[in-house]
C-alpha cells in the first residue's frame, strides 16, 4: 500500500505540471421515468499516459477508472490498450433538483433550474472513519480564496498520524487545502471546495469535506445560487427500465468504514428489477461481485455479461 501512494505521488506531481483544463460534463434530463445518460467512450493509450492524468482529460474519478478497467495497470498502462471511460450513467432515484452528492460513485450531479439540464462533476469525500454523512441541507456562503482554519480534532490528529503542527489558519494561496473556491453546507463545517492537490478528486481522501477539480468548483461558484438545495446520499445501485423494456442497472463498491472489501446486500427492490430470470442472475454475479461502476444491460440468452453502456 505504501508503494501504491509513493507511486501515485510521484506521478501525480508531474500531472501538476500538465496543462489540463477539465470541463464539466452536460447532459440533458432523460424525459419521463428514464435514467441513462451520456455514453461510454474509449481511450487509446499514448506514451506517458496514466490514469489520473487520463481521468483529468475525460473529467472523471480515478478510482472510476480504476473500477472500469480492473486489469490494466493504473500507472504504466501499454501503449495501445484501449481504456473504458465510464462516462454513461444512471441518474440518482431522487427528486431533479439542485445538487445531488451520491458517495458511493463519488459525483456531484447538479440539475440546472429550467433549463432540463444536468451537470456531473467527479468529486472525492471522507476517507474511512471521516466519512462525509448523508445529509440535506443548501448551499448557506459562497467563498472566493477561502482561509483554512483546521479544527481541533484535525489538528490532533494530523499531530498524531503525521507529526505535523498545524497552523491555526493558511491563508489564500498554493498552501491552501481548499484551493480557491468553496461553498458551505447549511450552518455545518463541511464545504463543497476546491483543492491544492490533483490528487484526491475520485477518491475517498478528505477528512469529510468535498472535494472538486479547481475548473469544477468554479463553474459551480459562479453558476449555483445561494439556498441552493443539497442532498448527500448512499446509491451504490441504480437501476432503470429505459423505454420500458431495457434494463439497466448500475453496481459501485460500497462505502465501508472497515478495511478490506464490502459485500454488496441487494435489497428488495434489486431483486424484484431482476426477478427469477437466471440468465439476467448470471451476467449480474461477476458484477455484484466486482462492481465495474459502469451501466449494463441485462439481456436475454446464455451470456456471460450483459451489454455495457
Amino acid at each position: 500500500m505504501k508503494e501504491f501512494f509513493a507511486t501515485f505521488v510521484i506521478i501525480n506531481t508531474v500531472s501538476l505540471l500538465l496543462a489540463c483544463n477539465v470541463l464539466a460534463a452536460e447532459y440533458d434530463i432523460p424525459e419521463g421515468k428514464q435514467r441513462l445518460i451520456g455514453q461510454i467512450q474509449y481511450h487509446q493509450v499514448e506514451q506517458g499516459d496514466f490514469f489520473q492524468k487520463i481521468a483529468e482529460q475525460y473529467n472523471v474519478g480515478f478510482l472510476a477508472l480504476l473500477a472500469a478497467n480492473p486489469s490494466i495497470d493504473p500507472f504504466l498502462p501499454e501503449v495501445g490498450t484501449r481504456v473504458v471511460i465510464p462516462s454513461a450513467m444512471l441518474l440518482p432515484f431522487i427528486k431533479q433538483e439542485g445538487i445531488v452528492v451520491n458517495l458511493p460513485e463519488l459525483r456531484l450531479y447538479y440539475f440546472e433550474p429550467d433549463k432540463n439540464k444536468v451537470h456531473v462533476f467527479p468529486v472525492g469525500i471522507g476517507r474511512q472513519g471521516l466519512a462525509t454523512p448523508k445529509a440535506t441541507s443548501y448551499i448557506s456562503e459562497k467563498r472566493k480564496d477561502p482561509v483554512w482554519r483546521p479544527t481541533k480534532a484535525m489538528k490532533e490528529r494530523y499531530l498524531k498520524e503525521k507529526g505535523v503542527v498545524l497552523a491555526n489558519e493558511v491563508p489564500p494561496g498554493a498552501n491552501n487545502p481548499f484551493g480557491k473556491y468553496a461553498l458551505r453546507l447549511g450552518t455545518s463545517e463541511y464545504l463543497i471546495h476546491g483543492t491544492n492537490k490533483r490528487f484526491g478528486i475520485g477518491m475517498r481522501a478528505s477528512s469529510g469535506c468535498i472535494r472538486m477539480y479547481d475548473d469544477d468548483i468554479k463553474w459551480l461558484y459562479d453558476n449555483v445560487a445561494l439556498q441552493t438545495r443539497v442532498r448527500i446520499i448512499d446509491q451504490p445501485i441504480k437501476m432503470s427500465y429505459e423505454n420500458g423494456q431495457r434494463q439497466l442497472i448500475e453496481i459501485h463498491e460500497p462505502l465501508t468504514e472497515e478495511p478490506g472489501k464490502q459485500t454488496i446486500k441487494l435489497a428488495n427492490a434489486v431483486q424484484r428489477f431482476v426477478g427469477s430470470n437466471r440468465n439476467y442472475w448470471h451476467q449480474l454475479v461477476p458484477v455484484i461481485e466486482k462492481p465495474t461502476g459502469l451501466v449494463i444491460e441485462l439481456e436475454e440468452g446464455e451470456q456471460d455479461e450483459g451489454k455495457t453502456y
